[in-house]
């Protein structure tokens, strides 16, 4: 059996770990689509996407179209004649695109479809306290992620992740699901499954994350706080504001954190949530637990350990954060 021609479509570093594994399976990719460079940084310096540099390091051929819909696109697809398209972490498709390959166009998504559908699927399950996620592949159709399911593979959570790293485990988990679907697809030993509906169970949602969403909200638990942080960590990142003894403020990013839950005997009804400073320790009080703040970034400043931004910081025990305070030294 001649083998499958497949077009791959992404863009970053969570695609290029797919498209690596297709080729590593002698799979016969025989295009790479991937975003317009764009300016990026500081310094607005034009950048090519991850998958890009990975194709141009292989020496695939490269389509890097504006309009999905432009005719001249989709006239250079069609001559492609790709069998199967392969979709990870890719823009939308439209229809005259998703339904060019006589095999299907099939989507790797970062969650157990149909929950979590939307654009910060890794965020929001860690945000929302979840114990488990996985990989789903799908075929695309007209709406944006409700495609029938080819492939799922679980993931657990585990109670230190944060984004970042359940990233790096579903990238690598997802690269191995979309070979193993690519093969299926082309030997047709796979039969796609609708997905249930949100009849069927309680459906949650992963919208795009904002910066207005990353604001911590002190007033919520312990856990919730923790998961919270957690699930933007380390992009787009949570964050808290911080008042100097003048007055400024700063925005204030927090990274890495670990959570203390407070015994009964220890539980009390704080009239206000407190930051307690404690030689290199930081840590917000609130009533059930407490946040023990190990990375912060204060704004202009580079992403440190708590106890050097102790140390570089003059007097913080007159610092404010964004709740009225008691500072203790217990």
């Amino acid at each position: 059996m001649n083998k499958a021609r497949i077009v791959f479509m992404g863009t970053p570093d969570f695609a290029v770990a797919s498209l690596k594994a297709l080729l590593e399976a002698e799979m016969n990719v025989v295009a790479v689509i991937t975003a317009p460079d764009k300016p990026a940084g500081r310094g607005k310096k034009i950048k090519a996407s991850p998958v890009k540099l990975f194709a141009l390091e292989h020496h695939l051929k490269l389509l890097q179209p504006a309009n999905l819909k432009d005719p001249a696109f989709i006239e250079q697809l069609k001559a492609l004649e790709p069998d199967i398209q392969v979709v990870v972490a890719f823009r939308m498709l439209p229809k005259v695109v998703w339904e060019i390959p006589h095999l299907g166009t099939f989507n790797l998504h970062a969650s157990l479809l149909p929950q979590y559908r939307g654009a910060a699927p890794i965020n929001r399950a860690i945000m929302n306290g979840e114990k488990e996620t996985g990989v789903t592949t799908f075929l695309i159709d007209e709406k944006i992620d409700t495609g029938r399911i080819l492939f799922q593979e679980k993931e657990i959570i585990r109670p230190e992740d944060t984004a970042g790293s359940l990233h790096d485990r579903l990238m690598e988990k997802g690269a191995r699901l979309v070979v193993k679907t690519a093969i299926a697809l082309q030997n047709n030993t796979v039969t796609p499954m609708e997905q249930l509906s949100g009849k069927d169970t309680m459906l949650r949602t992963a919208p795009k994350i904002f910066k207005d969403d990353c604001r911590i909200d002190w007033s919520r638990t312990a856990p919730e706080i923790y998961n919270f942080i957690r699930g933007l960590s380390p992009y787009p990142g949570a964050f808290t504001y911080l008042i100097d003894p003048k007055g400024k403020t700063y925005l204030c990013k927090i990274y890495e954190v670990a959570l203390q839950m407070k015994q009964n005997k220890e539980a009390q009804t704080l009239e206000k949530n407190r930051l307690v400073v404690h030689n290199s320790s930081v840590k917000v009080e609130l009533k059930d637990g407490f946040i023990v703040i190990k990375t912060l970034q204060l704004e202009g400043r580079k992403k440190m350990p708590a106890g050097d931004f102790l140390r570089g910081t003059n007097n913080l025990l007159h610092w404010n954060i964004d709740f009225e305070y008691i500072v203790s030294r217990k």
